[in-house]
């Protein structure tokens, strides 16, 4: 099913994958304001959508939005609160970038009312499809939400040194069983790759907002560092060098790697039945 901005591919495993960073749709009516079209994409989980694009073939569901998250971010509480409380993060309708530069020309940022439209407009039919799809798989058993996500190595504004391959989210173990967590761990480990469960990411609104274990609802946030499938620049980000373009041998294994991850989710759904 494709809404324009809203795509679905609907499985009848146990699975559910959320695509919310990975659109670059900015209306023409909102591109005037922003102060540049690059700045306006710049902080998107480039090539994420492609990365997972195997997990058709495990018969998971897959919910994407091709929208930018400059214009609405759908993994942000819809009130406004902090995801994390007391360290930098951008809000539901952004004003800045990941680095701190300023998206909205003077004057142009959205107020309010604004804000509250573009919720209106992209956030809550996202949400209600994430639900739909959800509640349809859960009518038949226990299931997974998997909120994909990545991005680069090294954002000294969001978080101190070089981040792990491997980010894993449970909200510091409410949002999924703790065997599920540690089945992606494991199935993490095996790359060789750094990771970490619960650091700087300890999943988003989606991953909290759904994940209830006790109702068979089980959410795991993945935040990769996007070097396991793309360049990722040390010198300062520009139109030239960013965003690097997905490199399909780099790619194939972190691919590899991931097919093992949502794999294991398949497994943990269905031992729970």
């Amino acid at each position: 099913m494709t809404r324009d901005w809203l795509t679905v591919h609907e499985g009848s495993g146990p699975l559910v994958i959320g695509l919310p960073h990975t659109g670059t749709e900015i209306p023409d009516a909102l591109m005037a304001r922003f102060r540049s079209p690059w700045l306006a994409r710049k902080d998107a989980d480039w090539w994420v959508d492609r990365l997972y694009d195997f997990a058709v073939d495990l018969d998971a569901t897959l919910v994407r939005t091709a929208v930018s998250r400059s214009v609405i971010d759908v993994n942000r509480d819809p009130s406004g609160v902090s995801l994390y409380p007391g360290m930098t993060t951008t809000g539901l309708c952004p004003v800045d970038t990941f680095d701190g530069e300023p998206l909205y020309r003077a004057g142009e940022a959205p107020d309010a009312a604004e804000i509250a439209e573009r919720r209106a407009t992209w956030f809550d039919p996202y949400h209600a499809q994430l639900k739909a799809q959800i509640d349809r798989l859960r009518a038949r058993g226990p299931v997974v939400l998997y909120d994909a996500h990545s991005i680069r190595s090294v954002v000294p504004r969001l978080f101190a040194g070089e981040l792990p391959q491997f980010n894993i989210g449970d909200n510091d173990g409410t949002t999924c069983a703790p065997e599920l967590t540690q089945a992606v761990e494991a199935a993490c480990a095996i790359s060789g790759s750094s990771l970490i469960v619960n650091g700087r990411f300890k999943g988003g609104w989606t991953t909290r907002h759904y994940g209830r274990p006790h109702a068979g609802v089980h959410a795991i946030q993945m935040e990769l560092a996007d070097r396991g499938y793309m360049g990722d620049p040390a010198s300062p980000l520009s139109p030239d060098n960013w965003p690097s373009p997905y490199e399909p041998e780099r790619a194939e294994a972190m691919r590899r790697n991931l097919h093992r991850v949502l794999t294991a989710c398949i497994a943990f759904a269905e031992s729970q039945t």
